[in-house]
């Protein structure tokens, strides 16, 4: 299983960014699909994931401003993030996890400048 993400890069305070992940292999597409980052110094986080059915789940300090969505006939998760702080700093990873494995992609840096 890969899985590619695009989309990151330095956008200022108050902007907003789309990352894209695409899973190709083979894998249950009732597998979540997700998101984490990682800032430097800290531990990897989980910022939001998404059901095959299309449940979401959101950390506190991204929700509001941040959606997590799939196009399962793609292999496609999303994340719209909007409002975007300079604590948003880090390298996101996509991710998919469930009866079919767990698998992680490379990352893909964001920048926010205050």
């Amino acid at each position: 299983v890969q899985l590619q993400a695009s989309g990151g890069g330095l956008v200022q305070a108050g902007g907003s960014l789309r990352l894209s992940c695409a899973a190709s292999g083979n894998f249950f597409s009732t597998n979540f699909m997700g998101w984490v980052r990682q800032a430097p110094g800290k531990q990897r986080e989980l910022v939001a994931s998404v059901s095959n059915s299309g449940s979401t789940n959101y950390r506190d300090a991204v929700k509001g401003r941040f959606t997590i969505s799939r196009d399962n006939a793609k292999n496609t998760v999303y994340l719209q993030m909007n409002s975007l702080k300079p604590e948003d700093t880090a390298v996101y990873y996509c991710g998919t996890w469930g009866l079919g494995g767990e698998y992680w992609g490379q990352g893909t840096q964001v920048t926010v400048s205050s």
